[in-house]
């Protein structure tokens, strides 16, 4: 019986620390983040949605998606995203890349072929396509191009939708974030937020 108590009385104690400290740490301290994230950073916490000017949430600013017909051919009014390795492309649950290296004669062959089809659908050299647009990044789901690619693509962009190229390459102005910091990394456009801004434009 002596022994039994203190065993009793310390299993008790434990219990009790660990109900304490999953009601702190495990509902608490998630609810205070929480409610601080959506007072405080609401588009963040949410994940960065984006909508259409009928306020729709047509995706997010953090993950790519096609713009593309049902035969996978590029819609000319558009900006084209990078391509993607995840999935059928851009499949948040399948994030990948391609895991090829560079001498990987698959990976050069399907480089050659998207640098071959852009120059033709961009109507220029195809040494003046960048490498973003022939390569998948890491994760395959990167939501933004370099500004060079962007900048190539204004012209069909513009011709498809009736616009002059300095609108729209005014846009493409608009929709370019700086270096982070204003050293790290490359200057980049969210090609959503863009096509976006196009269809409420024009």
């Amino acid at each position: 019986m002596s022994r039994t108590r203190p065993l009793l009385r310390a299993t008790g104690v434990g219990i009790r620390a660990m109900l304490v400290a999953t009601l702190v740490l495990g509902v608490g301290y998630t609810a205070l983040i929480t409610a601080f994230g959506q007072l405080v950073l609401p588009a963040q916490a949410n994940g960065s949605p984006l909508s259409d000017d009928e306020g729709t949430v047509v995706g997010s600013a953090l993950i790519g998606q096609s713009f593309t017909d049902a035969d996978g051919a590029a819609l000319p009014g558009y900006f084209q995203s990078r391509p993607s390795a995840a999935g059928s492309g851009y499949d948040g649950g399948a994030s990948s890349g391609s895991n090829l290296g560079p001498t990987n004669p698959d990976l050069v062959s399907a480089i050659a072929e998207r640098r071959t089809a852009i120059a033709a659908r961009e109507g220029m050299p195809e040494a003046a396509v960048p490498a973003d647009a022939v390569t998948a990044s890491a994760s395959g789901l990167d939501p933004d191009i370099s500004v060079a690619y962007a900048l190539l693509q204004a012209p069909r962009v513009a011709a498809a939708r009736g616009m002059s190229v300095a609108d729209v390459e005014r846009l493409v102005a608009a929709h370019t974030t700086a270096r982070d910091l204003g050293f790290l990394g490359e200057m980049r456009v969210n090609v959503l937020a863009l096509n976006l801004a196009l269809d409420t434009r024009h």
